[in-house]
Order: structure tokens, then sequence, then C-alpha cells
């Protein structure tokens, strides 16, 4: 067979390279032909696949001095429609993994999508969705836009809940004519004397059938779906309310054949209502399951509505109102008071205060003016603001977002793996049981009637919707809940290792602390204020660059301190600086420096030695060789870093402060907040490394930072967290990202993914559970030992319940 393949070449420096690399491919055995593209470095060959050897065209490749080298896999997320349990799911699953060139499949029956790992080199994406069409369901080209996905499934549940009020219509006198002729006390059940079984049984019987018929009509779609899956050789939940409503219609109108041939006791052998009955209690589970269904994805249709629709476009003089969709990158936007901010971008002129609420989670409204960055979707408070769009569409934080929270929620989870497997072989195994328990009862003596209820209930009562809805419906939930308060999980994977995280490696700097100096304390000698020692202070640093002095800085700022003119500013790297106030001599910095500028510091020194045992940094303050007192710097403690890490112990982790300062800084920092293991002086390079010791240990590691050289940290870790406050190759490295940036989100984090674990499981030991005591139950195991027998009327209750119920257990994290 004829195959394509594309491969990239690396080592190409000419257009000579590229006819050398044809020349070496189009020699391999099996290589039909070879095409370089040496703009694009890419080798193109048609191949035949049963003679060619991928192993053998590299190895030619590379001693003709070159390298080859497969494409990155592409990743694609067809939303999938018309699934009906998790069979459906498990057999798209199978057929796309014998697709060549596909590496991974995942169908996700509760978020109805399928994400495909391929090489496009071998399968387009084009051949992924008309296999899924062949397999008889849809796969729309584009990914529907939540709204449209909600207005789409509000259609498909009016349809349902018309169908099955429709059927419950006909279903219930169905019912009664059925089962008045055994209520006792009561003459014919009440029944007009003419419709009796006794006195006319062949109209008994015509009625019944006429009221089945518009039951079975409006369950056609059963028929229709499980019977082509049925020949298809891959037979799902409809098939086994096909069959088995099939199996009583047919009985019973073989029976109204023996009515019409004078045969009485036929009357006892109608099956009408079973059916009738089984068609109208499943349309109403799937009803109550389709509605709980869309419960679980609200979340991204709360983030999808956080747009506003419109924005105000600045067009020279003129203010003119556009379509969200037509803002570009680069144009000028009018925000005024109480409208959202329609995308990502920068302040150009106005002042206000931004509620950022709805997409970190932060309470307070943040100061925004010139300069300063805004996010879309955000609330313009009290002020106007003219914003140059930086980001738009598809590249705002907000789309973002959605995409993290899409992606996790149609991610599976370890978990359920073992419900993944069972889904698949689950309905051709309820078959033969079925089969097997009607053929037991017939050749025990029991007959036609009583086998055909056993072949029915055992059919009807099977659930593979529960095993298929178990998990996604709680992940559905579970990540949408985190991202309404900020916590981004993403995936199933990481939800799940999350529950398992015995020690939590916080990194000090931007994730315990505030990330950026700030004044502590000031120090005055005897007869001088503090206001003027931090003012005296901060007209020396005005003109430093450093952090230290910038801090300093702020501090006189914030207190609205007058700044004296400086001159002869001197920086000195490493001590300080050097300048002139008001003619005077005055030095800013360490110990080393005032001291060789002469100045005695015996009186300051146990302060200095006080305080930097508190982690901080002392700053001497001198004029005229006379020393005027410290000012401590230090990277503050975070508000909530303390309550967040006594949460984190209470929930029986290990917590370990990882921090490249020095031994005294990080133990002070570490007795504050109450963190007992530190692992001090480490190098940017070595975090990594320091976090794969851990793991050696045989302990399942959380990594929390925020700063780029945490990124390879994040990635090692077994659950890397970032704070969404960070850098962005932070974020992208981390598995769980909290969009506050506060401390107290990591044990909220932790605790979310515990909760959403155990619904899981309740959910997965109740799927099991009742399919497990249910099917044997049917096949008439209690009848065995002189118990009751279960109708296929309230196995097809206890079926609907079973998937509705396993849903709503996963909707009690909303409430989280």
């Amino acid at each position: 067979m004829e195959q394509t393949k594309t491969v990239l070449i690396e080592g190409m420096t000419c257009a000579a390279c590229a006819r050398r690399v044809e020349k070496v491919s189009s020699r391999q055995a099996g290589v039909i032909s070879a095409s370089v593209n040496y703009a694009t470095e890419k080798l193109t060959l048609t191949v035949e696949s049963s003679a060619f050897s991928e192993e053998s065209l590299f190895a030619a490749v590379k001693k003709a001095g070159y390298a080859l080298k497969l494409p990155d896999p592409a990743r694609a997320v067809i939303p999938v429609e018309g699934m009906t349990c998790a069979a459906c799911a498990a057999r798209i699953e199978r057929g796309l993994a014998k697709l060549p060139g596909v590496g991974k499949a995942t169908v996700n029956y509760g978020a109805e999508v399928a994400e495909v790992i391929f090489d496009p080199g071998l399968v387009r994406l084009s051949e992924l969705r008309a296999l899924i069409e062949r397999l008889g369901y849809k796969a729309p080209e584009a990914k529907r836009a939540p709204d449209e996905t909600a207005a789409r499934k509000e259609r498909e549940l009016a349809v349902i809940w018309r169908g099955f009020k429709l059927s419950a219509g006909f279903t219930i006198p169905l019912l009664y004519i059925a089962m008045a002729p055994m209520i006792p006390g009561l003459p014919g059940g009440g029944l007009p004397l003419f419709m009796r079984p006794q006195v006319n049984p062949l109209l008994f019987g015509l009625i019944q059938l006429i009221l089945a018929l518009p039951v079975v009509f409006v369950g056609r779609g059963f028929y229709k779906a499980g019977f082509r899956a049925l020949f298809l050789g891959a037979p799902n939940m409809d098939s086994l309310i096909a069959v088995g409503t099939g199996a009583a219609i047919l009985y019973s109108l073989a029976s109204l054949f023996r009515l019409a041939g004078g045969d009485a006791h036929a009357a006892h052998s109608l099956y009408f209502e079973s059916a009738g009955a089984i068609i109208t209690l499943i349309l109403l589970g799937k009803s109550l399951e389709a509605r709980s269904r869309g419960k679980t994805g609200e979340a991204i249709r709360k983030l999808m509505d956080l747009s506003p629709p419109s924005a105000t476009l600045i067009r020279g003089e003129e203010e003119v109102l556009v379509p969200l969709e037509e803002v570009a990158a680069g144009d000028i936007l009018l925000v005024r008071p109480g409208e959202k901010i329609p995308v990502d971008g920068v302040v150009l002129s106005g002042h206000s205060a931004v509620d950022e609420s709805v997409l970190t989670g932060e309470s307070m409204p943040v100061d925004k003016s010139e300069g300063d960055r805004v996010i879309g979707a955000s609330l313009n408070a009290n002020g106007s603001l003219r914003i140059k769009a930086l980001k738009v569409g598809g590249d705002t934080a907000l789309a973002g977002i959605i995409r993290l929270v899409e992606e996790a929620q149609g991610s599976k989870a370890p978990i359920a793996r073992l419900a993944d497997v069972v889904s698949g072989f689950f309905v051709p195994i309820v078959i033969g049981v079925a089969t097997v328990s009607a053929l037991a009862w017939l050749l025990a003596g029991k007959g036609p009637a009583f086998s055909l209820t056993i072949f029915i209930s055992v059919l009807v009562i099977a659930c593979p919707c529960a095993l298929g809805l178990a998990t996604p419906a709680a992940i559905m939930t579970g990540t949408g809940r985190g991202a309404e308060k900020g916590v981004l999980i993403k995936s199933g994977a990481a939800l799940e290792t999350a529950h398992k995280t015995q020690v939590v490696v916080l990194d000090k700097t931007g994730t315990i602390t505030a990330g950026k100096p700030s004044v502590t304390d000031i120090v005055p000698a005897a007869g001088v204020a503090p206001d003027e020692l931090l003012a005296l202070a901060a007209a020396a640093e005005r003109d430093s660059e450093h952090p230290l002095g910038l801090a300093i800085v702020a501090a006189a700022k914030q207190k609205g301190l007058t700044l004296a003119p400086v001159g002869d500013f001197y920086a000195i790297p490493g001590e300080g600086i050097s300048v002139t106030v008001n003619g005077k001599a005055c030095q800013v910095g360490n110990r080393g420096l005032l001291e060789k500028a002469g100045v005695d510091l015996t009186e300051s020194l146990e302060g200095a030695k006080r305080l930097a045992g508190e982690g901080k940094t002392p700053i001497f303050v001198a004029m005229d060789n006379k020393p005027l007192g410290i000012i401590a710097v230090a990277d503050v403690v975070r508000p909530g870093s303390r309550e967040a890490i006594s949460r984190l112990r209470e929930m029986g982790m290990e917590v370990v402060m990882l921090t490249g300062d020095n031994r005294g800084t990080a133990a002070a920092i570490a007795r504050e907040v109450g963190v007992t293991s530190v692992i001090a002086e480490v190098l940017p390079w070595d975090k990594a490394s320091r976090i794969e010791a851990l793991q050696r240990e045989g302990k399942t590691v959380a990594m929390v930072g925020d700063g780029v050289n945490d990124a390879p940290a994040l990635a090692r870790a077994d659950i890397g967290v970032a704070i969404g406050s960070g850098a962005d190759v932070a974020i992208e490295s981390a598995d769980i990202v909290l969009m506050r940036g506060d401390l107290a989100d990591v044990p909220a984090a932790f605790s979310l993914s515990r909760a959403t674990i155990r619904v899981i499981k309740q959910n997965l030991f109740w799927a099991f559970g009742y399919n497990t005591v249910g099917i044997p139950v049917a096949a008439g195991l209690l009848y065995l030992f002189g118990g009751p027998l279960l109708s296929p009327m309230l196995a097809a209750a206890a079926m609907s319940l079973s998937s509705v119920s396993v849903v709503t257990n996963a909707l009690r994290l909303r409430r989280f």
C-alpha cells in the first residue's frame, strides 16, 4: 500500500544539500519518490509501506551528514455529536486509534469531544472527521462556541422532553389498560365490558398495540441507532433498549396473532405496556441527564458571557461603537465608568479603579493609570480610561482561560481507565448474560413469557451511561468551579495527581513573599525623627536604580515626604551611594561603605544585627560622618502566607521552602510563616534537581512558584502550581495556575482536587456497584431463592436514575 510521509531535515546549508538528501532517500528500499523543500526543510516521500523501513532511511541520511526528524504531532479537539453512552465513546476511540498516524485518541462522552494526537503527514484532520461520520456520529468542522453548544443542547433537551410528554400521554392509559384486570376487588379493573380480556381478548390486545405504536415512533431513535450499532459489531446502550423493547413488541405481536386465531390465553402474554413504559422512562431519564449534564459546562458559558458584546473605538475625534470582533490590536478604545474593558491593553490616559475579580478572584479593585496593563472583561469602576488594544480575540487572557478550562474538561483522569476498558466490552457481555439467563430459565421449565421478562429486564437495567459519565461529569464540574474561583486546573491527570500530593515545595521570592523589597523598619539615632531619616535617604536614592533604593523612595512617596535636592551622586556597586545634600556629604549603604567613610557605627551595630536576624537588609544612613540611623528593607511576606501554610500542614502535607537566599534570611522568613523545612542557597538551575531528590524518596511532590527560574522545577515536579501574577513561562510549565496570585489558593486547589476525586470514586463505586448488583437481580437471582422477580419497567426506571444520580452527585462540586 502506498503512503505519503513527511519528515523534517536538519543540517542543510544550501540547495545542493537538498539534492543530496533527495538522492540518498530515493535509493532506499520501498521509496517510490522523494522530494526535498529546502525552504521549509521538509522531505516528502511516497513509499510502499510493506517494503519501506523508516530506520534504514534515517540511518542512510545520517551517514550522508544530515539528520531526519519526525514532525511534532498535531493535536485536534473534534466535537462529536450523537453519542448515547460510554460504549459509543469507546467505539470511536478504537476506530480512531486504528488509523495510521494516530498516536493517541481520547473520546470524552461527558464533554462530547474527541482529542486526537496525530501525525499530519500520515493522516489529515478531514480523515479523522470522516471516520467518526462513518461510524454513525456527527463531527462538525469547527469547535462550537459555548453559547452555540448550549443552544444546541437546549434544542436537543426540548426534543427529548416533548418526546417524553407525548410518550407518557400514551403510556399512562396503556399501563392502565394492561394492568387494570389485575386490580383486586375491582371487576375488570373498571374497564368497559367490551374492552375486558375475558369478553373481547383480541380488542384488548389491539387497543394496547394502537397505544404502543406512537410510543415506539417517539423512541424510533433508539431503534435506528441501536440496530445500526449492533449490525456494525459495536453495540451500545441504544442497542440494549432496541433489542429489549423490540423483543417485547415482537413477542406481543405473536401473541396478538394467537388471539386472532382464537387462543384467549394469549391475552396474558402481551408486553406492549412494558415496551412503552421502558421507552417513556428512558426518555425521562435522558432528559434529566441532559439537563444535569448541561449544568456541568456552565462555567465555560459564564466565562464567555464576561466579554462585552461591543467596544467604543476612537477614530480621530470620533467615537464609534463597534462589535467586539472588529477590534484589532493597536486600536484606541474608550472605556467609560461602569463599562467592561473589552480586550487586553495598556492605559494611555485616565485614572480609575478596575474590578478584576471575575478573572483573578481578587476582591479589591486595582488602581489603573497611564502605563498600567488592563485585562479584557474586567469592570471599569469610576473613571474613564483610554486604552490601546494589545491582545484581541483568541489572544486575550480570558480566551486563554477558556481554552485551559475546555482542555481540562475534555481530558480524562487516569482513574477513569478501568471504566473506559469495561465500557468497551460492557454491552456485548450484557447481551450475552441476558441471552444465557433467558435460555437457562426456559430450560428450567419457566416458559417463554417468564424467560422474555428476564431477557428484557437484564438488557434494560444495564447502564453503560453511568460508567461513562462517572469521571467526566466530576472533572467538568470540578475544573469549572475552580475556574470561577481563579484556580485553573489544566487536565484531569493533574487533578488526580494533586490529590496524592505529599510534599509542597514553595519558592520563597514572589510566592511566600511579595517578590519586591519594601521598607519594614525605620530606626533613627537619638535626636533624629523617623520621617527626617526616611526623607534624607530617599532624596539620596532618588536617582538610584537599585531595588533597595527604589523601595526607600517608594516609602517616602507613600508618606508624602518632600525630598531635598542632591548633588555629586556617586554609586559604589555592592556598597551603596554617596551624595551631597545641602552641601553636606551623605552616605546611604551597607556597613562597609560607612566605615570606609570614617563613620562610627558602634551604637548601631546591635540594631543592625537584630534586623539581619529577622531576614531584613539593614541600610545605614550617615551625614557629615555622623550616623543618623538604619532603614531596614525586606521582601515582605505576602498577607495570608502563614495561614495558607498552616492549612497545608493541617491537610497532612509536608511544606518545604526553597530559596536562593542565604540561610539566615531563609530561616527568618521560615520562622515567620511557620515552615520547618528549608532548602536555602539554591542556584536557579539546581531547583529542579532538589525536586528530583525529594521524588527519589518516594514522595509525590508539588512545586509552587512564579518566576522564569521556577519553570524547570515546575515541569519536574509531579504537580506544578504557578502563581498567576508570575512569568508566562512559569504559567506555561505548570499544571495548575492560580490567577489571584494568593497563596491561600494553594490549599484551596488541593482541597478541590481531593473533593473531585472523592466524587469520582463515589460515582465509579455507584456505577460498578449498580451494574454488579442490578444485572444478577434482573437475571432472577432473588427469584431463585424465593424473592421477587424484577419487572422490566422497574429495571428501566432504575437504569434511568443511575446515570442521573451520577451527574447529580458530580454537581455537588458546584457548591465547593
